[in-house]
């Protein structure tokens, strides 16, 4: 793993939504490639770079920010910035502000599929054969079929056994990571057989030999997908859900179960770690404001390279909807600049800001494990500790209401609640 890594947390943002973009739904006809309205695109993060150094992070995790036909998922050109979020020169203006405050940028790269508006598709419904290999198709003419994502007509699977996939991924990573790109998150990978990525990942590490690639992995396998694909990392969907479920319903048996599971993990790679994203209900709409304190004590305190979504650290709301734009309230736009901000945020910014300075002081908890002191339903207390024999006791409690105590090595305790 490369070394910067090791040191950066993530400020993950939806860029599309962040900017305030409109984002018509497929069934409004598709398009949605202009700028509807006073959207600065990518400008808009310009004023919060700053922001995100001052919570703590060192990287700016991006959703998508290719021109799409719709929430940026649909890819139709892999080599254009979303003409809803500007142009080249919007993108070179975020990389070098980020840059110049060694800001680390990740972009996300949906290779699993594209949109059914991108050129290469349309070309291989109207019988090129050479675009036609790309993609699994069936039938002929007017009864032409093709394999779409989960049941989703607006997005057409690519082939990963074609070479020419292959070589359009590759080229596409090695063209941005040139533009100043150091990481990719790679969508679905999960749907991708991890063959493909060891073909894929070989061809980009020999002219970029520390970028990190991190697939979004929800079950499975998570240390088998690694080693037989040759990605850095995955998504840690098993302990966010653990995070959460185990505040939820009074059961830190199971937060315990996972964590010695992560343990396993982290002999294999260090996993990306979180409590939200742009895909799940809010943490604090699950869970409350006083045990989303807590999750943030356990995602900041155990092994991981730690992401934090957008508003998160806020304490913002929202709850995503299983139908049309069920997203948006989990994918908001933010105002101009930080001062716009409700100031009833600032007590979640604080507790933040003072766990990610620890785990800056402490560097050693990237990769540590955590050993079990005291458990019950509704008591837990666990200490992280170091390959050099560091260590760290966090003590979990529910009742009479949600707290917690972090004893940091020759530090002053935290308290929480």
């Amino acid at each position: 793993m490369s070394a910067w890594i090791r040191h950066c947390v993530w400020w993950h943002v939806y860029p599309l939504g962040f900017a305030g973009v409109r984002i018509r739904p497929e069934a409004d006809g598709g398009g949605g490639t202009e700028n509807h309205g006073a959207s600065a695109g990518l400008d808009s993060l310009g004023p919060w770079l700053d922001y995100l150094i001052g919570l703590g992070a060192n990287g700016l995790a991006l959703g998508p920010v290719f021109r799409s036909q719709t929430h940026g998922y649909d890819t139709v050109d892999y080599y254009a910035i979303d003409p809803r979020l500007g142009d080249d020169a919007a993108f070179d203006r975020l990389i070098s502000g980020c840059h110049d405050r060694g800001i680390a940028v990740m972009l996300d790269g949906v290779f699993n599929h594209v949109g059914t508006g991108h050129p290469l598709f349309r070309a291989a419904m109207e019988g090129d054969e050479a675009a036609g290999s790309m993609f699994h198709l069936s039938g002929e003419g007017v009864a032409r079929d093709y394999r779409d994502f989960e049941g989703h007509r607006g997005l057409a699977a690519l082939n990963h056994d074609s070479p020419r996939v292959a070589e359009l991924v590759a080229d596409v990573m090695r063209h941005w990571l040139r533009r100043g790109a150091s990481a990719w998150r790679l969508d679905a990978a999960y749907a991708v057989a991890p063959e493909f990525w060891n073909r894929v990942l070989p061809q980009v590490r020999r002219e970029f030999p520390e970028a990190w690639f991190v697939g979004e992995v929800i079950h499975g396998d998570y240390a088998d997908l690694v080693q037989r694909s040759g990605i850095d990392s995955v998504t840690q969907y098993e302990l966010w859900k653990a995070i959460w479920s185990s505040l939820a319903d009074g059961n830190f048996y199971e937060l315990d179960w996972c964590l010695k599971r992560h343990n396993e993990l982290l002999e294999t790679m260090v996993p990306m770690t979180f409590v939200g994203n742009h895909d799940v209900t809010r943490i604090a709409s699950r869970i409350g404001e006083e045990a989303t304190r807590l999750a943030v004590a356990v995602l900041l305190t155990v092994g991981g390279i730690p992401s934090v979504y957008y508003g998160d650290e806020r304490g913002l709301r929202g709850v995503k909807r299983d139908e049309l734009g069920g997203d948006d309230e989990v994918r908001p736009a933010f105002p101009a600049g930080p001062e716009y901000l409700d100031p009833s945020g600032e007590p979640m910014m604080r507790l933040h800001q003072e766990l990610l300075a620890l785990r800056r002081r402490q560097p050693w908890l990237t990769a540590a494990r955590t050993e079990t002191r005291h458990l019950d339903n509704r008591a837990y207390e666990y200490e992280a500790v170091g390959a050099d024999g560091q260590g760290l006791v966090v003590d979990l409690r529910l009742d009479p209401h949600p707290s917690a105590t972090i004893s940091p090595p020759d530090e002053p305790v935290i308290r929480i609640g």
